[in-house]
């Protein structure tokens, strides 16, 4: 008998996202640290963020390389832009946050394997991504049900000890063997891209286009998963309606201007009015 998995498509975000109080105040909707951003890959951690402050969160705050914090303001004032050379700098930086993002444009090298060492004994929900999760198989650390994976097939095969083949073969199988193995809430992406809460059913996105298959997408993910964790959703709701989020953004970025050319930028403004679904 198959595995059961539920569907969901935009018109689920209602359920998600309620309105916001009249008396809301930006100390109320999660202060978001975005980690990454080594030498050549600071675009990434820049969408990771741009898409936080987009899907609602409070405050936004990214530890990266120096030579990044220019262009990073230059694209979003609204960010608080940190240096981060060393692992000594991020301490204060997560005792002020209430979730961390770790992985787009992290890289591999010791900086990026420094900064995971020090987020792993961090204490919020932490969503892990890109490198993020290359880093994981090396450390070979469980995870907290607390935590968000966000593998696309090559990282899923990686974090298995399997082939891409394999993954692809039976994603829900392999969704369930990475809760499983890691311990955390698993997103695994792709064409119906599927969710393995820790407790329950999987649920698969039915939304998502081709025009999606382009690097950048997955950072953005990372950042609206992040951002729904940080305004109170339960892990397992975030990784759902962030995927859902992020999917009906593209599929409507797409039909604006088409697929082919479809950037990640082109979904920020999408993320905003979805974010807030009309109630009648």
């Amino acid at each position: 008998m198959p595995n059961p998995v539920f569907s969901c498509d935009a018109t689920a975000l209602k359920h998600y996202l309620p309105l916001r109080q009249r008396d809301a105040h930006k100390g109320m909707h999660g202060h978001v640290l975005c980690i990454g951003g080594d030498h050549g890959s600071g675009g990434a951690v820049i969408l990771a963020a741009q898409a936080a402050l987009r899907c609602g969160a409070g405050l936004v705050s990214v530890a990266t390389r120096g030579v990044h914090i220019a262009p990073l303001l230059a694209r979003s004032p609204e960010v608080m832009a940190h240096a981060v050379e060393t692992v000594s700098q991020l301490d204060p930086l997560l005792a002020r946050a209430s979730v961390v993002a770790l992985g787009p444009g992290l890289g591999q090298d010791d900086w990026g394997k420094a900064l995971l060492t020090r987020v792993l004994e961090a204490e919020q929900p932490r969503v892990f991504d890109a490198d993020a999760l290359n880093l994981l198989v090396q450390e070979g650390r469980r995870l907290r049900s607390s935590d968000v994976i966000t593998p696309h097939p090559g990282e899923a095969a990686r974090l298995l000890g399997c082939t891409v083949s394999d993954v692809q073969n039976d994603r829900l199988s392999a969704v369930e063997a990475l809760q499983q193995r890691w311990g955390a809430v698993v997103v695994l992406k792709g064409a119906g891209t599927l969710i393995k809460p820790v407790k329950g059913v999987s649920m698969q996105i039915a939304a998502g286009n081709p025009g999606m298959a382009v690097g950048g997408m997955g950072d953005v993910l990372t950042g609206c998963i992040a951002a729904l964790i940080g305004q109170g959703l339960s892990v397992s709701d975030a990784a759902t309606a962030g995927a859902l989020l992020h999917a009906a953004a593209g599929d409507a970025a797409a039909q604006e201007g088409g697929e082919r050319g479809l950037l990640p930028s082109d979904l920020l403004p999408w993320l905003r009015r979805l974010a807030n679904p009309v109630r009648r």
